[in-house]
């Protein structure tokens, strides 16, 4: 095979919090008079917490010290919470599931490398820990997408050089992250990309016929 490891991101790949993402954030924008609709939601995707909040500030007219704009971060990431305690092992379709379980079998190593501080959460909700190897999130790194630590830090927890490893992404800042740690990668979707990833999938299901 041409790939020893496989990486995932989360939000969007693996499962879909969007919902939960624009609940979130969309009353951040309404507290700070800031515009607030699906295309700037999309401009968050695979952007850390504290950026995506400068994102939505660009939009107010009002101007923020530091501190009130962690307290507007750690607002949206307590309703954030709430908001994913809905989800459940449903939120993980059983043929994404038989997906990383044929994967797993092929005998590549699976790890998540996700920027969200909430990825072990997630996780913990949708009963999904039990597929990868390892997981790399927003806790244990100093720079989010499109630095590649998350990435080559995944790669590292599997035992696995970064050109050994392929990412699973579907956003634009997680193809740059991944190109920049010298990694192949699989965009899922149909979001604008700024260049060419390695492959195009629907969705993860289609992983193991495309690279197996």
């Amino acid at each position: 095979m041409k790939y020893k490891g496989i990486i995932f991101d989360l939000d969007g790949v693996l499962c879909s919090t969007d919902r939960f993402h624009f609940e979130a954030w969309k009353q951040t924008a309404e507290e700070v008079g800031a515009p607030f609709d699906e295309t700037i939601n999309m401009k968050l995707r695979g952007v850390s917490r504290m950026e995506s909040l400068e994102i939505i500030l660009s939009g107010s007219s009002k101007t923020f010290t530091d501190a009130e704009k962690e307290r507007l971060a750690t607002e949206k990431n307590d309703r954030y919470r709430n908001l994913l305690a809905q989800m459940s092992p449903a939120d993980m379709p059983a043929a994404v599931r038989d997906a990383l379980t044929a994967l797993h079998n092929a005998g590549l190593k699976l790890a998540v490398g996700s920027s969200s501080k909430n990825a072990a959460y997630i996780l913990e909700r949708l009963d999904a820990n039990r597929y990868f190897d390892a997981v790399c999130d927003g806790t244990m790194i100093a720079h989010s997408k499109p630095d590649p630590e998350v990435f080559t830090k995944a790669a590292a927890m599997v035992g696995l050089a970064p050109a050994d490893c392929l990412v699973v992404e579907d956003a634009a800042a997680g193809l740059e992250a991944a190109r920049a740690g010298g990694m192949d990668c699989a965009i899922v979707g149909t979001a604008p990309m700024p260049f060419e990833p390695t492959y195009h999938i629907q969705d993860v299901t289609k992983l193991p016929g495309t690279i197996l």
